[in-house]
């Protein structure tokens, strides 16, 4: 009787312990939502696997995949920028851009260091772009996001984040940034239901359509050609800027702009899709002559991602390609390789912060925050991955990855919110 009594008891205990409380949560995820749902839980200090769901399957990561670029960043770009590499040749100073997306971009910390150069040099100014070899819009990335602002164009020189913006002021007089875009605005007489700014799929042509639904501002992605980009240097610098073709020597000289935590934190934080490429890019001309960003992916691969679980598939910088695929596990090996190389001060403020900013600003409330990591949504997939903070102080790593759910994500979230909240009480 009293063994029978003990057995009893002990299943009790088994079947109300943490893991089991988490587990049990995450079938019920997978049995309401009819997604796909995997989950790794991991303690960094006792190099101990807490609790694994579907954590060997793959999974669309969507913006999970800048943690990939943020680590290669990190490991390659050292603490600054390169903006330029630059010839002085007579009375010609030939220049090729190195994909440095901070250039005039209002989102990141500005120090003026890459406009203050072109304007202050007294030669010719060249600009050459032979060295970028990829295309504006990745493999995998849906075809009709190009007008909007989360896909902004990959190319060698940014200028204002690739962006065009409109504000509506109020006499409802469109004002468009950077000027040079003013002259392709035009109006038409149809009326739509939302008032909408479209661009033409290969052309900068703006159309604005009024509509019943008012906006205030709009921030498009603008088509990015050699052309374009010579005309906007010049109309910005008040001076010419011509084009040329000419390979980049070895010996030019390299110009830098801003400290690479600035576009870290952006990147991380609002999940800037545009910065997570152009970083891509960066990285590549790090290893080569050739802004391409396979160069830096499967250099990432081969020599900083070996000790990953599994063989990751990895196509860009962003995740706005479906194509990317990882598995949870695979995510938590490399936030431990991260949090084992960058001091967790510097670290934690690079990342998004639950119930206080970035992409989780509205979730995870609490008075001393617990979640600090990375978003990853695309239609139908959300993941979280990152640090959580027990309310017992410990500091564990977690990867949460749903796919193929169909309700909405707003209720989706607050399942993931209830499943780490319970990790956060438990462990």
């Amino acid at each position: 009787m009293v063994r029978l009594l003990w057995v009893g008891l002990a299943g009790l205990i088994i079947s109300c312990s943490p893991k089991s409380s988490v587990i049990k949560s995450l079938r019920e995820t997978e049995k309401n939502f009819k997604d796909h749902t995997g989950f790794a839980l991991y303690d960094p200090v006792k190099k101990q696997n807490l609790i694994e769901f579907n954590a060997e399957k793959y999974f669309t990561p969507a913006s999970n995949t800048k943690i990939f670029t943020f680590y290669t960043a990190l490991n390659l770009l050292g603490d600054s920028v390169a903006s330029l590499k630059y010839e002085q040749r007579n009375d010609s100073l030939i220049f090729w851009g190195m994909g440095d997306p901070s250039f005039l971009y209002d989102n990141v910390h500005q120090n003026q260091k890459t406009i203050n150069f072109l304007k202050g040099r007294p030669e010719k100014l060249f600009f050459a772009s032979i060295n970028f070899c990829t295309e504006a819009l990745g493999a995998g990335w849906s075809w009709d996001d190009y007008p909007y602002y989360y896909s902004a164009e990959r190319s060698p020189l940014p200028i204002y984040g690739n962006l065009i913006e409109i504000k509506k002021s109020s006499l409802s007089i469109l004002n468009v940034t950077p000027k040079y875009f003013s002259s392709s605005l035009t109006s038409s007489l149809q009326l739509h239901e939302e008032e909408e700014i479209i661009r033409g799929v290969d052309s900068n042509q703006l159309t604005y359509y009024n509509g019943k639904k008012l906006k205030n501002e709009w921030a498009i992605p603008f088509h990015t050609t050699n052309e374009v980009v010579a005309n906007l240097l010049s109309d910005t610098l008040k001076r010419p800027v011509l084009l040329i073709q000419k390979p980049m020597p070895r010996r030019a000289t390299t110009l830098k702009s801003i400290p690479i935590d600035s576009l870290l934190k952006v990147m991380m934080v609002e999940s800037d899709n545009f910065i997570a490429e152009q970083l891509l890019l960066q990285c590549a001309a790090i290893l080569s002559d050739t802004l391409k960003p396979e160069i830096a992916i499967e250099y990432s691969k081969k020599n900083l991602l070996v000790d990953l679980p599994d063989k990751i598939q990895w196509v860009d910088g962003s995740g706005l390609s479906r194509f990317n695929l990882f598995t949870p596990r695979s995510i938590v090996t490399l936030w431990d390789k991260i949090y084992s190389t960058v001091p967790r001060e510097r670290l934690f403020k690079l990342l998004a912060v639950g119930g206080r900013s970035g992409t989780i600003k509205n979730w995870y409330r609490a008075d001393v925050p617990y979640i600090y990591g990375k978003t990853g949504s695309l239609s139908n997939n959300h993941c979280l991955s990152g640090f959580i903070i027990t309310k017992s102080g410990k500091t564990l790593i977690f990867s949460m990855m749903s796919n193929n759910f169909v309700s909405s994500s707003t209720e989706l979230r607050r399942q993931m919110e209830r499943i780490l909240k319970n990790v956060y009480e438990k462990y």
